[in-house]
Order: structure tokens, then C-alpha cells, then sequence
């Protein structure tokens, strides 16, 4: 096991010895009992860094002196663990001697991991913030093209292990499924009502996948990318992705390929999250088809495009079996068990939103009484409002409310959540540089990582974890990810945006082609004082970027979906003096090339910087210093293969 952690090779090799010495010796030596106990807690604690460490050094090919120096204090420590074993009981002077010995190897590994090692990545990153500083280097690389690995998979993800209400759902869209005759349907219901949950166990269920031969799944989205999806789906077919010349061509191509596809047996696609307005996009998927379905899940209804399934509320016993599975350990334990009204109040405070049950009961999961009938009062709050959308907000709101002024950081965690588009992975290393910053949370990521998961535990998010070993998710945060319903985030810009705009903490803008706000065009814009700032923006908008004033922004989050060539940094940027941490993020399938970087150069409180999906190829012709550059982190960036090269 040990050996498969580390990596393999020498190092998981020595590794696995020296620790399988140890737990052997401290069975059998009893007199080193104790020292040897230590030992092994230490061992097991450096594990991860280990495997971090080999995993850098491969990638990064540095030298391997530190390896090397690291191996031979393992082997060291093997040979000295075998010597205590032969140790008579009887040998007072031995005893103390070698149990001297056993505490010196544990320093030497602490210090290794403390002190040599620090220092060691600390040499690459000045190696490179001199580089930076100096401007000798060339952005213009031989570049590591993934095109289309990025596309992603067609596949639905597995449903939840527990799930109710959905059996009647399911049997009846089977039905229609199994039945020729219309070949389109839309799953409709308000949002957090289990549609993606129900169209994910449908492609799970074994009738289906033996009645058709190819299942095609895809997420659609507000900000969707017509051209990007069919890529997707040439990707998933294991057919040639082609050069589409523009959105006519690839509809008329994606059709070919699944009539190609149909011959070898019958397509279900599905299109999950379509949003209102997207009748133009649904047009294109008018194929007539035989052996072809298509089912898509929305909030809406689109007539024109097939027959609708509505996907009813809970039941109230359905949804006090779902409140109870999330707010009721299943042992009893907890402060105090609640009553039966109480719990059927609450029930029905919810109005059968699968979402909601589910986020207020985990809230209350194991939590004394008092706490029950406070929520009971801040859901009765909203007897009032009568539109279901704000009801379910209502309900939601509650769970937020939980937090109380002693998770008033975690509270802003949540919140900071609304900055990053919907349907999109949230990488956890981005929220560690901004939280750094913005709440002065520790540069390692301990502290965001447990934020996370105390939010992941009240259902605020899904935290995953893209390793094969979960647990090792403390040790290493750049396979860890954050997935929010978009109903969660619609509630933390809701949230936002219940203060005057000039009074707004943060700020946050979804952009739908070149509709600016009405406040942004205006010659008078109001003194903002946002610390966070978000801006997303779709393949249709141009880049013409307004002035705008933001003078107490310390974090700028830019997400684009970029079908062209470029994408320009705004200019208003230069004026953003206490700027600290840069999130440039391009969730489009094709690279785009970063333009007008040069207003960087004006940010002298810049500290960290990420860019993801882009290149910067005219770099080496900037003049610029980034003088107090902590951390520059490129994630699946194009040619960048010589970008710290010396001239």
C-alpha cells in the first residue's frame, strides 16, 4: 500500500521498508515502544509530501540531488530499526542510546520536510519571480497542445445513491423511451427539483443502456457553445473532430455522424440544463432520425421543440423520507431527538423541493431543538411571498442563515462562490490565492480546504477530488474541485446584490453578448467599493471594454468562452491599484490568445496570478515588472514550452 502512495520507484521503495521496519519493531522491541510509535505517525504524516515531492520533480525535471539525499535518510533509518530490534531489554545503556538514535532520524525528517525542502522550492520560485522581473524570457513556445483532449466527457455521471420520488418519473419516461413515435420530450420543473438527478438515472438504468446502444449526455447551460457541444459529442463518438466552417456546417455534420451512428444501433441524447431563450440552439437538434431520441431537462417548456414531461414535487411522504435521510443520524445520536410536528412543519415549510429538503435538513443534521424551531421561524418568514422560485430561495436562505456569527468567514466563503460561472468546476487552488488575499486566510490552503468542506458537509456545495485516493485531499489541492448547483450560486449573487451597488463587497456581472449594465454606459458612474469583482462574458461579446472606476478591488476574476482568436485584458485594469490576485479563465474548447497584458505592469500589489486556457505569445516584447509576484499558476495554457527561456 505504501509503495502504491508514494509512486513506485526507489523512493516508494525505501519508503515502504524503513515504514514496514517500523511497525514491525514497535510490536516486537517493546522496550522502543513509544519512540517507535512517534516515529511511525511521522512517517505517515510525510507520506503525501513524498509523493507530492517525486510527482514535482518528475514533472519538473529539476536535479535530483534532494531525492537522493532523502533516500539515503530512509535507508539510514531501515538499518538503524533492525539494530534496535536485536536490543536486550536487560541493556539500559543500548537502550538509551539507540532510543536517541530513533529520535534523531525522526528530527532529520522533519527538518528535511521543514527547513531543506521549503528551501529547495523556494530556490524555484525565485529562479522564476527573477526571470519574470527581469523580462528575460520568451512567451512564444514550442507548445503542449491538448485540442481536444479538454472537450470532456458524454458520459452521466452516476446519480446519487439515495433517491426518492423518481421511480413513477422514471417508469413513465421508459415508456415513452421504448415507444416509437415522437422522438423529442422535455423534462420541465422549477430548479431544485431532481431533473439533472432523474435524466442521470435514466442513463444509469440497465433497460436503457440495453435498448440503446449509444447514450450521448450533455450539460448545456446558460452561456452554451453550439459548436463546442457537437465537438464534444465527435469527441465522445470516437469519431475525427473536423474544421467546422461555422455553425450551419456543423449541425448538417453532426447529423451525418449519427446517422452513421444509428446504423449500429438506437442514440439517446440527452440535453441537461437547457436554459429560456434557447429555442434557436434546440432547432438544431430538429433531427428526424429513426432509432435517434433526444430528451432534454429545463426549467421551461419549449412546446415547439417536443411533448413535456412535467416532473412533479415531492409527495409529502416522499419528502419527510428525504428530510429525514439528511437531517436525522441514522443512529439517533444528536443534542435531542425532534418531535413529530416539528419535523412535518419543517416538511412542508419546503414545499417538496428535493434541493431544498436536502440543504435544510443537513443544516439541522444532529443539532439540538432550539436550533429546529429557530429555522421553523426564519422559513415562516416568507409566508408572504407566494412565486415558487422565491419560496424555494426562502428555504434555501435558511440553511444560510445557519451560519451563525462564529462562521461569519464561512459565510463569505459561500458567498465569494457567485464569481465563478455555473455548471463549471471551481479549481479549489483558484479560491485558496483569493481567500490569501481577501480574508487572510493561511497561502498553504489548510484553512479554504476545511471552509470547503464544512460548507460540503451543510450541502452548499459538492467538494471532488480527482485523485484515486480521496483522503489524501489534504495534501494535495490541485485535484480538488468545487461543483455548486446553480440554484446555490443564483442565491450568493442574490445575496450580493442586496446592497446598493456603490456598497457592494463584491461584484458580480454575467455579461449576455454586449448588454452592459445601464450604470457601466453612464458618463456619472457611481464610486464602487467592491473588493471582489467577476465579470463573465459569452462567445458573442466583443471585448469593447467600458471604463470603469474600482479603487478597493483586491481580486478581479475574469471568465470568458472564447470562440475567437484573442481576448483583450480590460484597460480600466491599470487604475485597479490595490489589486492583489488575477483569475483569468477561458472555458471555451480552443485556446485564446491573452492581449494587452501589459496593464499588469501597473499593478505593483499584484501578488498571485492564475491563467487557464490561454496563451500569451507576444509577451517578450512587454516591458513590465511584476515586482512583488508571489505565485504564477498556468493550468492547460498553450505554448508555453519556452516561456522562462533566457535569451
Amino acid at each position: 500500500m505504501a509503495l502504491e502512495l508514494v509512486g513506485g520507484a526507489a523512493l516508494g521503495a525505501v519508503f515502504e521498508k524503513l515504514l514496514a521496519a517500523v511497525v514491525d519493531a514497535s510490536n516486537k522491541a517493546t522496550q522502543f515502544e513509544s519512540s517507535l510509535k512517534k516515529l511511525e505517525e511521522t512517517l505517515k504524516s510525510i507520506n503525501p509530501s513524498i509523493l507530492e515531492m517525486k510527482r514535482m520533480n518528475d514533472q519538473l525535471d529539476r536535479p535530483k540531488e534532494d531525492m537522493e539525499k532523502l533516500i539515503q535518510i530512509l535507508k539510514d533509518g531501515e538499518k538503524l530499526i533492525h539494530k534496535c530490534s536485536k536490543v536486550s531489554c536487560c541493556s539500559y545503556f543500548k537502550k538509551w542510546r539507540y532510543a536517541n538514535k530513533i529520535e534523531a532520524l525522526e528530527d532529520s525528517l522533519l527538518k528535511f520536510f521543514q527547513v531543506e525542502l521549503q528551501a529547495q522550492l523556494s530556490r524555484n520560485n525565485m529562479q522564476i519571480l527573477v526571470l519574470l522581473k527581469s523580462n528575460r524570457f520568451s512567451w512564444s513556445n514550442r507548445g503542449v497542445s491538448v485540442k481536444y483532449e479538454s472537450l470532456g466527457s458524454c458520459e452521466a455521471t452516476d446519480p446519487p445513491d439515495f433517491m426518492v420520488g423518481l421511480d413513477v418519473p422514471l417508469k413513465e419516461l421508459k415508456r415513452w423511451l421504448f415507444t416509437d413515435g415522437e422522438s423529442r420530450i422535455v423534462v420541465s420543473a422549477p430548479g431544485g427539483c431532481g431533473k439533472t438527478t432523474l435524466a442521470k438515472r435514466l442513463c444509469h438504468d440497465q433497460q436503457v443502456k440495453e435498448y440503446f446502444q449509444h447514450i450521448f449526455y450533455v450539460t448545456v447551460s446558460k452561456t452554451f457553445n453550439l459548436i463546442g457541444i457537437i465537438k464534444k459529442l465527435f469527441w465522445h463518438s470516437d469519431e475525427q473532430v473536423p474544421g467546422f466552417q461555422n455553425e450551419e456546417d456543423a449541425v448538417n455534420q453532426l447529423e451525418l455522424m449519427l446517422k452513421r451512428k444509428v446504423e449500429s444501433g438506437r442514440i439517446l441524447l440527452v440535453l441537461d440544463d437547457v436554459w429560456s431563450g434557447s429555442e434557436s440552439f434546440l432547432t438544431k437538434f430538429n433531427f428526424q432520425i429513426s432509432g435517434c431520441k433526444v430528451l432534454i431537462t429545463s426549467r421551461n417548456e419549449f412546446p415547439k421543440f417536443g411533448s413535456t414531461y412535467n416532473l412533479k414535487l415531492l409527495s409529502e411522504e416522499d419528502a419527510k423520507t428525504l428530510f429525514r435521510h439528511s437531517a436525522i443520524p441514522e443512529d439517533g445520536s444528536g443534542s435531542s431527538m425532534p418531535g413529530e410536528d416539528l419535523v412535518n412543519t419543517i416538511v412542508r415549510r419546503c414545499k417538496g423541493f428535493p434541493l431544498a429538503l436536502e440543504v435544510v435538513g443537513r443544516s439541522l443534521h444532529g443539532q439540538p431543538v432550539e436550533i429546529w424551531r429557530s429555522t421553523l421561524m426564519k422559513l415562516s418568514e416568507g409566508e408572504s411571498i407566494v412565486n415558487s422560485e422565491d419560496e424555494l430561495r426562502n428555504c434555501l436562505q435558511s440553511s444560510l442563515d445557519a451560519l451563525d456569527d462564529k462562521d461569519i468567514m464561512l459565510k463569505e466563503c459561500f458567498m465569494d462562490l457567485g464569481s465563478f460561472p455555473e455548471d463549471q468546476k471551481i479549481p479549489a487552488t483558484a479560491l485558496i490565492d483569493m481567500w490569501a488575499e481577501l480574508h487572510k486566510l493561511d497561502k498553504d490552503g489548510i484553512y479554504a480546504i476545511s471552509n470547503l468542506q464544512k460548507l460540503c458537509s451543510r450541502n452548499l456545495l459538492n467538494l471532488v477530488v480527482t485523485r484515486n485516493d480521496a483522503n489524501e485531499i489534504d495534501w494535495c489541492y490541485n485535484d480538488a474541485f468545487v461543483m455548486q448547483h446553480d440554484l446555490l450560486r443564483d442565491l450568493a449573487i442574490y445575496q450580493s446584490n442586496q446592497e446598493p451597488i456603490e456598497k457592494r463587497k463584491r461584484l458580480i456581472m454575467d455579461l449576455t453578448g454586449n448588454r452592459l449594465p445601464e450604470w457601466w454606459t453612464k458618463e456619472n458612474q457611481p464610486q464602487l467599493s467592491a473588493r471582489l469583482v467577476s465579470i463573465s462574458t459569452d462567445e458573442m461579446f466583443s471585448s469593447s471594454w467600458c471604463n470603469m472606476q474600482l479603487p478597493e478591488a483586491e481580486a478581479l476574476v475574469l471568465n470568458f468562452n472564447q470562440t475567437e482568436n484573442k481576448y483583450e485584458l480590460p484597460e480600466f485594469m491599470k487604475q485597479m491599484d490595490k489589486l492583489k490576485v488575477l483569475v483569468v479563465t477561458n472555458y471555451g474548447f480552443c485556446a485564446a490568445e491573452l492581449t494587452n497584458f501589459s496593464v499588469l505592469g501597473s499593478l505593483s500589489n499584484l501578488k498571485r496570478i492564475r491563467l487557464e486556457q490561454v496563451s500569451i505569445p507576444t509577451l517578450c516584447n512587454t516591458s513590465m515588472e511584476l515586482k512583488n509576484l508571489e505565485k504564477l499558476s498556468l493550468v492547460m495554457c498553450h505554448k508555453i514550452g519556452q516561456a522562462f527561456a533566457t535569451e
